[in-house]
């Protein structure tokens, strides 16, 4: 049988998700992204007043945008204030993550009702084998759309190729809302002119020794040969890279993931103090932990290892867990993850003065377990308010 996979990605996701909630920015240059960007403000005569990319200050990093600010060269992980220098009269909203995993696990639900052979690659793409289904491509891609609007009023596009490598180009070929099915003849004509940075893997060095070799395109990289390559990149690397230039892809589909853990974490707008600002992290680190739970209790899996992740103002990482005599109760509650994130903390030394500013609080779960090899218990009433020597 021969195979046919499709790569749906959601098109320009989390701007999109947005403009359902505020339909009049259609067609503007948006930009999503930033904590503590403003939230749109109703003035006296009924409409919305937002803000403008040029009056942030700060820095956090776009989120997405629409293809209306991504004209003007704005794109994801880019910074809000490196943006606005770009496009100061773009929209600037504050990404509602919450949104955006509803809308997530709306569009997944959708397609697996019509192809439950899934991998789930993130939170807006997601690889199907269609190989089995009966269908013709395009018609099949088309009722893949059409499941996708009506579960979210959203767009999508699609590639469908003989494998994952060529599927993933191929939905970037026709967006938005676009759908493009390749085969390996259509090699020459659709794919080899394209740079080499469109092959998912080969990165901005890779591609920059490529060109410094004189590979600018697929097709140069193709027509090299493997020695040549292998002299260069190593002999894994060096066939890889020759394999995938010409279409050449066996990798298999992970159907389903193993959940290793379940974590959350936030960088602040500003570095926190971890004196003068322990009301916020206190808050900050209850909230993480509140999320965590919320999202164990979706995925119904409990757990019996906590960690705390710290980044600190000079940018030193620094991890610490605690494996508990029991999983988490449940029903799950936020006060016990608390509790144990609290215990975490204070096995960190924090005895160095670049140790007392915060940049980044993370909170995790793992040592995994379902529901249902659990019995269930009633959550511990944990202290959750401050005692001496204990952190946030």
């Amino acid at each position: 049988m021969l195979r046919r996979i499709a790569h749906l990605d959601m098109d320009a996701f989390f701007a999109s998700v947005e403009l359902l909630a505020y339909p009049e920015l259609v067609g503007q240059a948006v930009v999503v992204g930033g904590a503590r960007v403003p939230h749109p403000v109703q003035k006296p005569d009924g409409w919305l007043q937002f803000a403008r990319l040029k009056e942030y200050v700060g820095r956090g990093v776009v989120t997405t945008a629409t293809y209306e600010a991504r004209a003007f060269g704005v794109s994801s992980g880019m910074g809000l204030m490196k943006s606005a220098r770009l496009a100061p009269e773009a929209i600037l909203l504050p990404a509602n993550f919450d949104a955006y995993r509803d809308y997530s696990r709306r569009f997944k639900a959708a397609i697996r009702e019509i192809a439950p052979r899934m991998e789930d690659r993130g939170i807006d793409e997601i690889f199907l084998d269609l190989s089995e289904l009966p269908e013709a491509s395009l018609p099949l891609a088309h009722r893949l759309q059409s499941a996708v609007r009506a579960a979210t009023g959203l767009s999508c596009s699609i590639g469908i190729a003989p494998n994952r490598l060529l599927a993933k180009i191929a939905s970037d070929l026709e967006k938005p809302g676009g759908i493009a099915i390749l085969t390996q003849d259509d090699l020459p004509t659709r794919i080899w002119p394209m740079p080499t940075r469109k092959i998912n893997g080969i990165g901005k060095k890779t591609a920059a020794r490529l060109t410094g070799l004189g590979i600018e395109t697929i097709g140069e990289l193709a027509q090299t040969p493997v020695e040549m390559l292998c002299q260069h990149f190593g002999r894994r690397w060096g066939e890889w890279l020759s394999r995938a230039a010409s279409g050449i892809d066996d990798s298999p589909l992970v159907i389903e993931r193993e959940i290793k853990s379940i974590s959350r974490e936030i960088t602040f707008e500003r570095d926190l103090h971890l004196t003068r600002d322990r009301a916020e992290l206190s808050r900050q680190l209850g909230a993480l932990c509140q999320r965590v739970v919320e999202d164990m209790t979706r995925k119904k899996m409990t757990g019996r290892t906590v960690g705390v992740k710290l980044r600190f103002a000079d940018f030193r990482l620094m991890t610490r867990e605690i494996t508990l005599p029991a999983t988490l109760p449940i029903p799950l509650a936020a006060k016990p993850l608390l509790a144990a994130a609290r215990q975490c903390l204070k096995k960190i030394p924090f005895n160095h003065p670049n140790q007392h500013l915060l940049r980044l609080l993370g909170v995790r779960v793992s040592t995994l377990e379902p529901f249902e090899n659990v019995s269930q218990t009633t959550s511990q009433d944990e202290k959750t308010q401050a005692t001496p020597g204990q952190l946030f």
